[in-house]
């Protein structure tokens, strides 16, 4: 098969796009302009940067295409409601309400045009769904009863997240999975899974969750002391929220930390228990999927946490993750990235790495995280180096995988800032980002997070790079 006859060059697209600009227009568009064959759509979400138009527009104006306005997001799912599909939970009826849209079904819109144009169509769909802090969020999720799936921390409070273990929330994904499956023309489904462990709740600031009655069942049942385990969270909570407040520890916050996991190994117990249920729900998502249709891929949107957050990086080893996707797609927003670094090392030099300066550690960190970018007070307004940093990171899935699936690049394209001073893409960005993936082994690239926010002249860098690399 030829490089042109298996190309993968797709874009993530919310469902306002095709309603503000028309289905046949944006085809057109997509496919002349950057050489797109592969439609990534967010079918269901609450969260703009998923389903609305361009989240940043105060900071950033608005794109060079598209309408000219935000958008009073509701949310919710952009297909047909089949209440046969979702007899065994309780969330049934989630159908938007997005005045925009009346009773439209967004794959019924775009796949006959998409399959004139040969296009492929993957509905993209990500977990959570809901107040996604810095994605856009609609101000109300009005699905009854949803409160009854949230997470409780380790107090007895009511969290601000479903919790994974709830069986009916657990099911409602299943459902939508099979309603997907097997009513559309589909070529397949791209999963995200962005969920924080109880560990990593703490480090940013957070209780640590979840202690539901459906999580502490389940404990007990693999052999777990549920009560000793909330006892440990208590003093690992209070540890990160001593850390946070800047009190003193006399041999410092890194060796407390220390002696907090020496003198309380349930949290890494728990925080095992959490993870093996985090990633079964992958695994579940990617049956339904292959059940109801063998031929349909099941592709893993990668978040880029993953390989920021040592933590994360030693939870998620990519060996595992293929056994239950037919291609990874790790992001990597280079212009973004260096705020999302800055802040996610924040969180660690707030608390167990408070006792070391940003600017000592960083090179360190970047050495254990295999990143060569620049300095920690430069990072936030130069961003990361596509050449190093979509290089390096494609260079290393494409190594970790071991040719068992492909490696899709997600390749930012205004992705959205949220400080004024943050780098800004460029179409040079997105022009080096193409050429460091297929340099480094990728099989294709993904354009994200959403087409709504991208700006047409930055995808003409996509386009120069894939025409140049006979893609296009």
């Amino acid at each position: 098969m030829s490089e042109v006859d298996s190309k993968f060059v797709g874009i993530q697209i919310s469902p306002i796009s095709f309603v503000d600009e028309g289905v046949e227009g944006v085809l057109d568009t997509l496919q002349d302009r950057a050489g797109i064959n592969v439609l990534m759509i967010g079918t269901i979400s609450w969260l703009g940067l998923k389903v609305g138009r361009r989240i940043s527009w105060e900071i950033e104006g608005f794109p060079d295409h598209g309408v000219q306005a935000p958008m009073a997001l509701k949310g919710g799912s952009y297909l047909h409601h089949r209440p046969e599909y979702y007899q065994n939970t309780f969330i049934r009826d989630t159908r938007a309400h997005d005045p925009e849209f009346g009773d439209e079904d967004i794959l019924e819109m775009v796949i006959p045009e998409a399959r004139k144009r040969g296009m492929r169509v993957m509905p993209e769909m990500m977990e959570p769904l809901f107040k996604y802090s810095g994605h856009g969020s609609a101000g109300e999720v009005a699905v009854p009863g949803m409160v009854q799936c949230m997470e409780v921390d380790h107090t007895g409070r009511v969290g601000g997240e479903p919790c994974l273990y709830n069986p009916d929330y657990r099911k409602w994904w299943h459902s939508i999975m099979e309603d997907h499956a097997r009513n559309y023309e589909i070529d397949g489904i791209m999963w995200c899974n962005e969920r924080k462990s109880p560990l990593d709740k703490m480090i940013s600031g957070e209780a640590p969750a979840c202690f539901c009655d459906h999580c502490t069942r389940l404990a007990a049942r693999k052999g777990l002391d549920v009560e000793t385990i909330r006892r440990a969270f208590d003093d690992a909570h209070a540890y990160f929220q001593a850390a946070r407040a800047d009190e003193e520890f006399v041999d410092g916050a890194f060796i407390e930390f220390l002696r907090l996991l020496m003198a309380n190994p349930e949290i890494l117990l728990y925080e095992r228990f959490w993870l093996e249920g985090n990633q079964a729900l992958d695994k579940e998502l990617y049956g339904i999927v292959k059940w109801c249709n063998p031929d349909l891929e099941f592709g893993l949107n990668i978040w880029n946490r993953n390989h920021f957050n040592p933590i994360r990086k030693a939870q998620w080893p990519w060996h595992p993750q293929t056994e239950y996707a037919d291609w990874v797609k790790p992001i990597t927003y280079a212009h973004q990235s260096g705020q999302i670094y800055h802040k996610e090392m924040t969180d660690f030099h707030r608390s167990i790495f408070r006792d070391v300066s940003a600017s000592e550690l960083t090179p360190i960190m970047y050495r254990f995280l295999n990143l060569d970018e620049a300095p920690w007070d430069e990072l936030i307004q130069t961003g990361m180096d596509p050449d190093t940093y979509t290089f390096g990171q494609c260079r290393d899935t494409v190594k970790a995988v071991k040719g068992r699936v492909p490696v899709y690049m997600g390749i930012g394209v205004d992705a959205p800032r949220v400080q004024a001073d943050q780098a800004a893409c460029t179409p040079d960005h997105v022009y080096r980002s193409v050429k460091a993936t297929y340099r480094a082994g990728g099989r294709g690239v993904i354009f994200s997070p959403n087409y709504a926010g991208m700006n047409l002249t930055s995808l003409d860098g996509a386009g120069k790079a894939l025409a140049e690399l006979g893609l296009k």
